[in-house]
């Protein structure tokens, strides 16, 4: 199973690194990039590369290729095994994730993140690179770099677009950004049912509190859940002959979909 939450812990702040593995999130993301200020980028560096050196696991946000920041980032971190990717901000080039790839450890991952017009134009190439796991969709850096004002129906279709290009060439369901509420619940879970019903199997947090939300909404409701069971029990008794839900024929897809849903239970 693919982790549902990742939680962002800002890298200059040690004392949260392991409170955060324990916080109940599925991935831990220690963040170089937006979280800390130009002037602790190399202690944060440093920081994170201690921790990791001294048994921590964890996902690292290295700051953007563009920066100056970036080489070091890689030469400090790529060394340890207890690196478990390396999420890449401002992907837009497969040619320079494709190089980064090359240098990951085996059992690391690389988790680009969308969000830029340039990124969806060349969505396709930077999936398709090796080790990529799955695409990270950045909705308020995208918002800003396209002047798009606000964040249901009017990213609909780029959102439809990483579901899409990410089934297309078989790599794991995108995992959607952060809300920017940390305490409205209803904020949270309305979001992240959003993003569950256009395809996404993940979302990216800010807070610990976010979490136990963003798990309520992935998971099946009881309703769903019920529903799953009676086709998985029908498809049981039918010994492999046609066979019929609530009025409805039970054929492959629907199986498929009753398989999945028990899958998330």
């Amino acid at each position: 199973m693919y982790p549902i939450s990742y939680l962002f812990v800002p890298g200059n702040r040690p004392e949260r690194f392991d409170k955060s593995c324990a916080s109940g999130a599925d991935a831990v993301i220690l963040d170089l990039e937006d979280a800390v200020a130009p002037a602790a980028k190399e202690s944060a560096r440093e920081t994170i590369a201690s921790w990791l050196r001294n048994g921590g696991r964890a996902y690292v946000r290295v700051n953007a290729a563009d920066t100056s920041w970036y080489q070091d980032d890689l030469t400090a971190l790529l060394r340890y095994p207890g690196l478990q990717g390396v999420v890449v901000p401002k992907a837009e080039s497969a040619d320079s994730l494709a190089e980064l790839s090359h240098a990951l450890a085996d059992n690391a991952v690389l988790l680009p993140l969308i969000e830029t017009a340039l990124a969806f134009e060349g969505l396709r190439p930077l999936a398709r690179t090796p080790k990529v796991e799955r695409l990270l969709f950045g909705a308020l850096d995208f918002q800003v770099d396209t002047g798009i004002r606000g964040d249901g129906d009017e990213l609909m279709y780029f959102r439809s677009q990483l579901t899409l290009t990410s089934r297309t060439v078989g790599i794991a369901a995108p995992v959607d950004g952060v809300t920017a509420s940390i305490h409205d619940a209803e904020t949270i879970r309305r979001d992240t049912t959003r993003a569950r019903n256009l395809g996404f199997r993940g979302k990216l947090c800010i807070h610990p509190k976010q979490i136990e939300h963003v798990h309520a909404a992935f998971k099946p409701s009881s309703d769903e859940v019920a529903w799953a069971q009676k086709v998985m029990t029908a498809v049981a008794a039918s010994n492999g002959s046609a066979t019929a839900v609530d009025g409805k024929m039970v054929d492959a897809p629907v199986i498929l979909k009753a398989q999945d849903i028990l899958n998330c239970v």
